[in-house]
């Protein structure tokens, strides 16, 4: 069985290279689905925790909110990291609080300080989902992400491929000691 949650991502982006409208700067509202399959727990009657793993979600995806996202050869980059050291941003403000850990993949790399993520590829909703599956594939069994960002929209399914312990009371997954986080 599947339990399926959404995230609403709020960020600007631009096509570099791009011939259209896409190749100037411009926001979205993107909604990403996430699909996590794993058996019903008999303790909570549910196959995952949707709040959990939005939760999971969260923690990394909040740096793509309200955050510019560029490829990293886009001439623009170096403009606004002068424009925010200028201003005395680049190393982060007080009011600067919604931020995720720094990450760094083969795909993406996330400067939370800035509200900046740089990409190596276009970040289309395809390359959304590309890079989400990486950064959650080891701590959620995704089996499906969509990703919608104005028309623009792109899915992908995936094999189910991890077993999580899961805790008979609330069923989110235990840590490394078997111990539930939330109800120990």
């Amino acid at each position: 069985m599947r339990s399926i949650t959404k995230l609403d991502l709020q960020y600007a982006h631009r096509f570099y290279g791009f011939r259209g409208e896409a190749q100037y700067l411009h926001g979205h509202t993107g909604v990403l689905t996430i699909e996590v399959e794993d058996t019903i727990n008999p303790g909570v009657n549910m196959a995952f925790p949707c709040n959990e793993i939005q939760k999971t979600a969260w923690n990394v995806l909040k740096n793509f909110d309200h955050a510019l996202i560029l490829r990293e050869d886009d001439p623009l980059l170096p403009a606004v990291l002068a424009v925010y050291e200028k201003q005395g941003i680049k190393d982060g403000d007080p009011n600067n609080i919604m931020k995720g850990p720094a990450f760094h993949t083969d795909l993406a790399t996330a400067y939370p300080d800035c509200r900046l993520v740089v990409t190596k590829e276009t970040l289309t909703v395809e390359g959304m989902i590309k890079i989400v599956y990486d950064l959650l594939k080891d701590q959620l069994n995704i089996v499906k992400l969509t990703f919608t960002s104005g028309v623009n929209a792109a899915s992908q399914e995936y094999e189910s491929r991890l077993h999580l312990d899961r805790c008979p009371l609330c069923g989110i997954a235990l840590d490394e000691n078997g111990v539930c986080p939330k109800c120990g």
